[in-house]
């Protein structure tokens, strides 16, 4: 199967003015300037399958952002070679644009003065699309995701949360085979959130939609996609499936319900971490102790109830390498 997003060895530079002190300086500067070459995205390479969920993360700056913005046509790189949906994203932007949707949490697509419906009409006309096919498509989507009190609201009134869903439900009017979201959750409450999360996994699932994002929410990591790519300084540090992600870190959380108040477990490699009352939480360090004896010793002292053993919440996974990557 042709994959959805092929990418080889791209890179994106930002060449600046170097800055010099002085009067002197700043003439020299004017009239004979040096430049400086910042690398955004500096050579990266991998293949999106169709119908995959991937998210794209790394720190701030990383290039993660510069990535999704050449892939969707928005930037031209500075070298390599991508090809998304069989078309090449910066000379065939306008036939791309019929196929995917775009979600900048940052910057809008919809017209700021006029109210939410007449946005979502004038983005039938952009896209060509037949008057009762997008009339069920967007009453679907209003719907899911609660914007109908907002469809007679200018866009410039609306809340960041308010603004993103009808964002969302924009980039999904067309029928889009691929999705690019950019932290597509930023400002939404937590009910808005597990709507955006659950209607983006349930339609790829459904209609094979590939789905690309970028967030610092780990929740939408965790619950929307299948495999994490991290980026960092503008290169590709780590990609895999996000459940072998989880299990890099060599730690397990047991939880125990005992009789007791407190469990007290004194070995090497386990920690207590803050636990409410008959309910202990450790956590166990796997390359010092084996998480069935540790069990085995809870067991021990009588009165356990009930023995849960998991992995780290993605979150912690996540700060780890982060941590790692810059020491």
């Amino acid at each position: 199967m042709t994959p959805a997003i092929t990418v080889q060895e791209l890179r994106k530079t930002y060449r600046f003015a170097k800055r010099k002190g002085g009067v002197l300086g700043s003439l020299a500067g004017l009239f004979k300037p040096e430049y400086v070459e910042v690398a955004a995205v500096g050579g990266v390479s991998f293949e999106i399958a169709a119908g995959e969920r991937v998210a794209i993360i790394g720190p701030n700056g990383a290039g993660k952002s510069t990535t999704l913005k050449m892939l969707s046509g928005v930037l031209e790189p500075s070298g390599g070679a991508a090809e998304v949906l069989g078309l090449t994203p910066w000379l065939q932007r306008r036939r791309l644009a019929y196929e995917i949707g775009v979600v900048f949490g940052q910057r809008s697509q919809l017209w700021t003065e006029l109210p939410v419906r007449d946005s979502f009409t004038l983005l039938r006309r952009v896209y060509d699309q037949p008057a009762a096919a997008f009339a069920r498509r967007r009453d679907a989507l209003v719907e899911r995701f609660g914007v109908g009190g907002l469809m007679d609201q200018p866009v410039n009134r609306l809340s960041l949360g308010q603004r993103m869903r009808c964002e969302v439900v924009a980039a999904l009017l067309h029928g889009p085979r691929l999705l690019f979201l950019d932290e597509p959750t930023i400002g939404l409450d937590v009910t808005a959130k597990a709507a955006i999360r659950d209607f983006i996994r349930e339609q790829s699932l459904q209609e094979g939609q590939t789905v690309v994002l970028t967030s610092h929410d780990t929740r939408d990591i965790e619950l929307v996609c299948e495999r994490v790519i991290v980026i960092n300084a503008g290169r590709i540090v780590l990609d895999e499936p996000t459940d072998q992600l989880r299990r890099r870190i060599a730690r397990k959380l047991v939880t125990l319900q005992s009789q007791a108040p407190r469990l007290d477990l004194d070995m090497p490699g386990v920690t207590r971490r803050p636990s409410e009352p008959h309910t202990t939480l450790l956590e166990i360090d796997t390359r010092q102790a084996r998480v069935d004896a540790v069990i085995a010793a809870a067991l021990a002292l009588g009165g356990i109830e009930d023995v849960t053993v998991e992995d780290p919440p993605m979150e912690e996974v996540v700060h780890e390498i982060y941590a790692a990557l810059h020491p």
